[in-house]
């Protein structure tokens, strides 16, 4: 991967480019002032076609990963749970989108975070482990991250755990054929279900594939998501600041493996940052490999604020004045597991 290629999700200026491939002969979109966007004519289908183009191009040197990700993407349980994942969730609820869109965009980032840490030397725990090598790795990153939010057709409470029963028999049936040997099925199965299990921090993941699909689910902030909430008459910070962000980059870093780059319109967005990117970020084994920053582009509001920094859990904001300013990072799920240990007197965190 060249230090110019990067996975995108945008939109800017009225022109949609929810996903970028950074594999320029994956893309399906057109020119425009030398980028390559998505046109937001039919952006359901263009969605899906262009991430699953990315995820292609990103598991072509993985046989084990591209067929699993195939049986599933065309899978009729994991294409009804999606879409009664998605009617409960957006429908009952007015939250943003959790179905199918939601899952290809979050399966491709995924895959460009995952080829991020390989490619830096990092070996997931999966590898570390002895189980599998990189092509299990791709194939329990995409895995669970296609399926991670389909507990939600259930309820929203218990999401999670939701998720795991129903994705253990679409696991079985594609990883059947591709695992003969049943006691490496149900270790590299272990990774795909701790990963849906922690996806929502409610626990938080122990493994780096599970930090994998935590921030790459984290990474699904644009108003490209937030805008179908908003249309149908979810009007709150949720929708509203989802439709300050246009676009989220994933690529190397300078001094971590993974670079993520949040560009907002308007300084509302940073609320997506704090509440649901950053968290991602800082409860989970990716800590120590991605360096997270967000800036409001010139074209946006008065400006206050002109860039944010994650530094540990604690946020670096510069001052359009000159100032720099450093505050914690608000993590409610957090605080809110907190209070309801303490008032159990028990520690949140058993060491």
């Amino acid at each position: 991967m060249s230090g110019e290629q990067k996975f995108t999700l945008s939109v800017q200026d009225g022109t949609v480019q929810d996903v970028e491939s950074r594999h320029p002969e994956a893309a399906l979109a057109i020119p425009v002032n030398g980028a390559r966007v998505v046109e937001y004519t039919t952006p359901r289908a263009k969605l899906i076609e262009e991430a699953h183009r990315a995820i292609r191009a990103d598991l072509a040197d993985y046989p084990r990963a591209l067929a699993a990700y195939e049986a599933v993407r065309g899978d009729p349980e994991a294409l009804a749970h999606w879409d009664m994942a998605n009617y409960i969730t957006m429908r009952k609820l007015g939250y943003n989108d959790h179905g199918r869109v939601h899952a290809f965009i979050t399966g491709a980032a995924s895959m460009a975070i995952t080829e991020l840490l390989l490619e830096a030397g990092v070996k997931p725990d999966l590898m570390e482990s002895g189980v599998g090598d990189p092509d299990d790795v791709f194939l329990t990153v995409i895995l669970g991250t296609m399926l991670h939010d389909i507990g939600n057709q259930i309820h929203r409470v218990g999401h999670e755990g939701h998720g795991v029963a129903l994705a253990l028999p679409i696991l079985d049936r594609i990883m059947g054929p591709l695992y003969p040997d049943p006691f490496k099925r149900m270790k590299v199965r272990s990774f795909i279900l701790g990963a849906i299990n922690c996806h929502d921090l409610g626990p938080p993941p122990l493994t780096l594939e599970g930090g994998i699909t935590a921030v790459a689910d984290g990474t699904d902030i644009t108003k490209g998501r937030g805008r179908k909430a908003f249309a149908l008459g979810s009007v709150d910070i949720h929708s509203i600041s989802a439709l300050a962000v246009d676009q989220v980059v994933i690529e190397r870093g300078r001094d971590m493996p993974v670079l993520i780059n949040v560009t907002m319109n308007n300084s509302g967005g940073i609320f997506q940052v704090e509440e649901v990117l950053a968290p991602k970020v800082i409860r989970t084994p990716m800590r120590r490999f991605v360096e997270l920053r967000a800036s409001i582009r010139p074209q946006g509001e008065a400006q206050i604020l002109s860039r944010v920094r994650l530094d540990g859990d604690h946020f670096v904001m510069d001052l359009d004045s000159g100032e720099r300013v450093v505050a914690e990072v608000q993590d409610t799920q957090k605080k809110v597991t907190d209070a309801i240990a303490q008032n159990l007197g028990i520690g949140s965190e058993r060491r």
